[in-house]
């Protein structure tokens, strides 16, 4: 009797897309076993490929717009807009922006790399298509600033001793002497996918962890410690700093808590739900 496969790879980083692995394997079974019955599902975590994943499984249209990458130039990004039955949603994957696939090595520098490019494809989907939701996977980032570059997209404003606005980066975070998020653009429900548990300071923390494969030196990281450290005490948000995933994509996932109300769930959880 012919066997029956489900083939449900993540993507091989740097190698190998979850479609192009579970295509692989399957091309490998049925070498041996030619009979037999293969079901392809490739899944993510809430990094690279989420987008991808969640196209497979649920349609849908690719909406491009305009956005930065980490290092602030301008790019052109895309993201999923979905229709399911509770209405329209937009999905979406903090890579595709603020991604270390974006960079070369040496242009590796999270004392300068913003998640601007986030807020504004979260701006362009609440403003163009009245979404009632977003899902964001976070991974695979190049940043560490907490999500203030996003804040500051969505029209929160950073004030320094001055009262004076300026674009957030680690680099310029201890000049933060306010945040005034009243002109906020209003925003839908917002649920944020990621793979790690972590908090966002300390020896677990975004920096202390995941800095260094995006650029840091030790010098370095007692900086971006430090912005971080000081973007909490300003803001008040140590609940929100010490949930599990706050240091998810460089602190993004406390910049989602926080700034933006999200609820953080497992990636794999969510696409293992969405595909059954």
């Amino acid at each position: 009797m012919p066997r029956r496969y489900l083939v449900a790879p993540d993507k091989f980083k740097g190698s190998l897309s979850a479609n192009e692995a579970a295509d692989a394997i399957a091309k490998g079974i049925r070498l041996q076993e030619p009979d037999s019955s293969i079901d392809l599902c490739p899944i993510a975590d809430g990094g690279e490929g989420f987008m991808e994943t969640l196209a497979a499984a649920m349609g849908g249209s690719w909406i491009s717009c305009p956005a930065v990458d980490a290092l602030g130039r301008a790019i052109t990004s895309r993201y999923l807009l979905v229709n399911p039955p509770e209405g329209p949603t937009a999905i979406m994957e903090m890579a595709e922006t603020a991604g270390l696939w974006r960079l070369t090595a040496n242009e590796m520098n999270p004392l300068l790399a913003t998640t601007k490019g986030v807020g504004m494809q979260i701006s362009h989907a609440v403003c163009e298509h009245s979404i009632i939701r977003i899902v964001m996977g976070i991974g695979g980032s190049a940043t560490n600033d907490g999500g203030a570059g996003m804040a500051a997209a969505l029209g929160i404003d950073f004030l320094d001793e001055h009262d004076q606005k300026f674009e957030p980066n680690p680099s310029n975070l201890m000049r933060v002497r306010s945040i005034n998020g009243s002109s906020r653009i209003d925003l839908p429900e917002v649920t944020a996918a990621c793979d790690v548990n972590n908090p966002l300071l300390g020896e677990r923390g975004a920096t202390a962890v995941f800095s260094k494969q995006k650029g840091s030196t030790a010098e370095a990281r007692i900086a971006l410690e430090a912005a971080l450290a000081h973007l909490v005490a300003v803001s008040g948000a140590t609940d929100a700093a010490n949930m599990p995933g706050a240091g998810a994509a460089g602190g993004l996932g406390f910049g989602l808590l926080y700034f933006t109300g999200a609820e953080l769930t497992s990636g794999f959880d969510l696409i293992a739900g969405l595909l059954n």
